[in-house]
């Protein structure tokens, strides 16, 4: 049970409504965000999975009852209503892996207005975080694209929750696998790691440790080089290792060292030449020590010869951006049968949202498959299927972007998740990751550098710019007078 993941506010706004009779009228909301996390140009969607979980497992027990009661702030009759409460509208999202961007709709919520008020605070907390996340995996991925990227980070999350799933964030953001025991258990993530300091100083020297280590895990040969001293002690013991068993016979495909503390450029580059002198050349060279897209971008720029990365702290905490600013808003609500578009409007011109039932749909260019934009509109407007186009800037109407026929390929990003409060199926984790390595290829590099990348402009359909113009007078009109 966890129908208590949520904020008080929502509760009490909750129970004002019940009171009134208005919980049961039906709306739509829309969850997006506003700004692109660490100064990047896109966002990873990750966290439908948990969606899905949260959403299935959302009830109210007895003894959350009970508390409730106790705050003497609900009416009886509110409580008896959350006993029975079960999630039973629509959820369309964007599928675990694409690449998003500010304005656009990731999630699409169809149910009533108590349904959006009880649910609001979970899915923003689930989808904020797990999306967060793998955009910072997938950052670092576009450093070290054929690197082994190792999640180490468990025992620097910010909770068992958050280091569960983030684990499997990473995993969507193009990470290779993780630490993370549970983790590999419950999502099917290869679980990765050999040795740390305590073992080695569990002996009474560094090569006793790696010989008894060999004698009791073979096949899974990195060894912890720094514990007392990488070029001086750690490599030639492996070395050493490493002949002894060359010369029996049974030198694993894969072999090397992990180096967690130092000068990674230049103990990398050293230990790379002593096993390429010693006759072995293939030698894995692993790194660890809070690294990040930046540090690893910077080591392989001076030559670092690092080639499997474990990486922790960064990664699970996602260090340069604390949260991701979603944000859950009302589009559309019932009145006498039909869908009237709402939308927030405010000074803030940031702040404004897109009225309206909508969806986005997604064009690239044929010859190449690289984005050309997304369009948002109105779900009820006839899709693009090929023929001459006209994109127009909504705050520059003069500017055009006329699209050929024959030219680009369109898609519907919104996808069903959750249908009459019924799961839909959903990839497994590796399809996932697939389908984001094809995400991130039609993106042009200018969107995924590091530093000051090219921003990606949405479009907004004509006719939901004139919607949105139409509501804007009208509020204005109507406040005025």
């Amino acid at each position: 049970m966890n129908g208590l993941i949520t904020d008080l506010y929502q509760l009490t706004m909750a129970n004002a409504l019940f009171h009134c009779g208005m919980h049961e009228r039906q709306v739509v909301f829309d969850r997006f965000y506003r700004t692109n996390p660490f100064d990047g140009g896109y966002t990873i969607v990750a966290g439908l999975a948990h969606l899905q979980d949260f959403i299935e497992h959302f009830r109210y027990d007895k003894e959350d009852i009970s508390y409730l009661q106790s705050l003497h702030i609900f009416y009886p009759e509110f409580l008896a209503y959350l006993e029975k409460f079960s999630f039973k509208g629509n959820i369309y999202a964007m599928p675990e892996g694409t690449v998003a961007f500010p304005g656009e709709p990731l999630l699409r919520f169809h149910g009533t207005v108590m349904e959006a008020m009880l649910l609001e605070t979970g899915v923003s907390m689930i989808l904020n975080h797990e999306s967060l996340i793998a955009t910072k995996a997938r950052r670092i991925r576009t450093v070290a694209p054929k690197d082994v990227l190792m999640e180490f980070g468990l025992r620097r999350a910010q909770g068992h929750s958050a280091g569960l799933w983030g684990a499997r964030a990473a995993m969507v953001g193009g990470f290779n696998g993780t630490s993370n025991v549970e983790a590999g258990k419950k999502f099917g993530i290869p679980v990765l790691g050999t040795m740390a300091h305590s073992w080695i100083m569990s002996f009474d020297s560094e090569i006793e440790a790696f010989r008894e280590y060999v004698r009791q895990y073979h096949d899974n040969l990195i060894l912890l080089a720094d514990t007392y001293d990488v070029l001086e002690s750690g490599v030639p013991h492996a070395i050493e290792i490493f002949t002894k068993l060359k010369k029996e016979g049974k030198l694993p495909k894969k072999y090397g060292i992990r180096i967690d503390s130092g000068d990674l450029v230049y103990l990398s580059k050293e230990s790379k030449r002593l096993f390429t002198e010693a006759g072995f050349p293939e030698a894995i060279i692993s790194g660890s020590n809070d690294l990040d897209e930046y540090a690893i971008a910077s080591l392989k720029m001076q030559g670092c010869t690092v080639t499997s990365w474990g990486i922790g702290t960064k990664a699970i905490t996602a260090d340069g951006t604390p949260a991701l600013g979603g944000v859950f808003k009302m589009a559309a609500k019932e009145e006498n049968g039909t869908f009237r578009p709402v939308m927030k409007i405010s000074n803030d011109i940031k702040k404004m949202t897109n009225p309206g039932i909508k969806t986005v749909y997604r064009f690239c260019r044929k010859d190449t498959g690289k984005l050309i934009t997304d369009l948002i509109c109105l779900a009820s407007e006839k899709a693009a299927t090929g023929e001459d186009f006209t994109l127009t800037t909504e705050t520059a109407d003069w500017r055009k972007k006329e699209l050929k026929a024959g030219t680009y390929e369109v898609k519907e990003l919104l996808k069903p998740v959750i249908i009459e409060g019924k799961k839909v199926p959903l990839p497994n984790l590796s399809e996932i990751t697939t389908y984001s390595d094809q995400q991130m290829n039609m993106l042009w590099q200018e969107y995924t550098r590091l530093f000051k990348p090219h921003k990606v402009e949405i479009n907004l359909s004509d006719a939901l710019q004139q919607l949105k113009k139409e509501l804007i007078h009208q509020e204005l009109t109507k406040n005025h007078k």
